[in-house]
């Protein structure tokens, strides 16, 4: 192998002291410029707060752009149930009718991609999923943070956090060297529950049983796709495509030949916002820890390699791919789940798939428990009762004996059953939402966190849009 493997004997040297750049202070830090930040940061300005986000990238929109998660999936429920319809339009056409339970800064997000020609609304023809342009999302966060006068600092990734007498310090690796930042309240978005766990906060990762978590891909767009040139052949064969994935035949015909060596049985990629383009959700890489700088990196390798041997695939052997071209990778391999911070109420599966309500709601989803197997193939799916939606405590986002920290997206409080719902992008926007606006009354009414009414979280949300019980 070419890539570095971890020592294995594990030695701890000691690093000198060292002095960082104090780069100022303010009430609400978010920290990570993804779904759950822009949430977060939006939510926290509109309550009043002076706000700062900091992204370790050097572009915003975590892994909308960055891993290039697409489209965003549906945050509606289902009211009426689907009727089949075209399998070929290569968005899902599984979901019915329904209602957003999610509201607020996600729709204003939506409504500037929507204008911006950058999305397509969600519809039944949509199956309510956001087909979007990662490109134009970039600059769409941009402008909004602007028009918020959130204060944004990119570069900087987040190593660790120091408790003061009444704020926290953030510590900040950059090009320019260490820095810290000084805040009343820091809002965790960095998905992996980092700067929650470097404040001591307890956590749990992966399934009961054996610790795995949900495996990594490498999303890819490829372009010259022929769609009716594809959609013939599903014609032809409509046991071989369910709308978004299928190709079983086609596949198994690769892998016999040694053509294709992936762990899982179809392929899967979604229509996007531009004719002739397809965004690719089909790498696998099991059994590998995003908390692991060496998982990462092996994970790195693998798919790369993986995602040269489906574009091969699909040129080949799938009518409608003969001219295409891989023309876009994700920065980073996408990671679904690693940390879970144990808050003050854990959600579970079972909440989930029952709607359960809670009466300190701060968000609200709809999206099915959505398992990818994390030692092989299959996907575990189950959806939430008919024309229902499950509530997310302000509780779960609250780390358990940490001050002045809360999270958001998919590293909130929650079991390994439930995550694979909340962890969505539309539904991690909620979250960061509910976490902005709390982290917001808290600093602005000098308080901890915790000590915020649940009332006042809600009525502010409700005031921005949220969509609460």
């Amino acid at each position: 192998m070419t890539y570095l493997m971890p020592p294995r004997v594990p030695r701890k040297v000691e690093l000198p002291p060292r002095q960082a750049l104090h780069a100022g202070s303010t009430q609400v830090l978010v920290i990570g410029g993804g779904p759950a930040g822009i949430g977060a940061a939006l939510g926290a300005a509109n309550a009043g707060a002076e706000v700062v986000l900091v992204e370790r990238y050097g572009f915003l929109g975590g892994n909308a752009t960055a891993a290039l998660v697409m489209p965003l999936m549906s945050f509606h429920n289902e009211v009426k149930q689907a009727v089949a319809g075209d399998t070929a339009r290569l968005l899902p056409p599984d979901h019915g009718e329904g209602e957003p339970v999610v509201g607020g800064v996600l729709w204003v997000l939506l409504d500037q991609l929507v204008r911006r020609g950058a999305a397509i609304q969600p519809s039944l023809e949509t199956g309510y999923t956001v087909p979007f342009d990662p490109e134009l999302f970039k600059l769409v966060v941009y402008e909004l943070l602007e028009n918020h006068e959130v204060r944004t600092l990119l570069h900087s990734f987040a190593s660790d956090v120091l408790s003061l007498p009444d704020r926290v310090r953030a510590v900040f690796e950059t090009k320019s060297g260490p820095l810290v930042l000084d805040a009343d309240v820091i809002v965790d978005c960095t998905g992996d529950g980092d700067i929650a766990a470097a404040a001591g906060a307890s956590y749990e990762i992966g399934r009961p049983e054996d610790g795995w978590t949900q495996p990594m891909s490498l999303m890819f767009r490829m372009v010259r796709f022929d769609h009716e040139g594809f959609a013939a052949y599903t014609r032809a064969h409509p046991d071989q495509w369910r709308g978004v994935h299928g190709l079983w035949d086609l596949v198994r015909a690769a892998t016999d030949a040694g053509d294709l060596d992936l762990p899982r049985e179809d392929v899967l990629f979604f229509a996007t916002p531009h004719a002739g383009e397809v965004a690719v959700n089909s790498t696998r890489v099991t059994e590998v820890l995003g908390t692991s700088v060496w998982d990462l990196t092996r994970a790195e390798f693998t798919a790369h390699r993986q995602m040269a041997q489906i574009a091969r695939f699909l040129r080949d052997r799938v009518p409608g791919f003969a001219d295409s071209y891989v023309v876009q990778s994700g920065v980073q391999v996408g990671v679904r789940e690693t940390r879970r911070i144990l808050g003050e109420y854990q959600l579970t599966g079972d909440d989930v798939l029952t709607a359960r309500k809670f009466d300190d709601a701060v968000a609200r989803g709809a999206y099915p428990v959505d398992i990818h197997n994390p030692s092989g193939r299959g996907t575990v799916l189950k959806r939430v009762p008919r024309g229902e939606a499950y509530d997310i405590p302000l509780r779960c986002l609250l780390p358990q004996g940490v001050d002045r920290v809360l999270v958001a997206g998919r590293c909130i409080s929650g079991d390994h059953v439930a995550h694979s719902s909340y962890r969505v992008m539309p539904i991690s926007m909620a979250t960061g939402q509910a976490a902005g606006v709390c982290a917001a009354l808290a600093a602005t009414g000098g308080r901890p966190p915790r000590d915020v009414p649940v009332s006042a979280v809600q009525r502010e949300l409700r005031a921005q849009g949220a969509s609460l019980p």
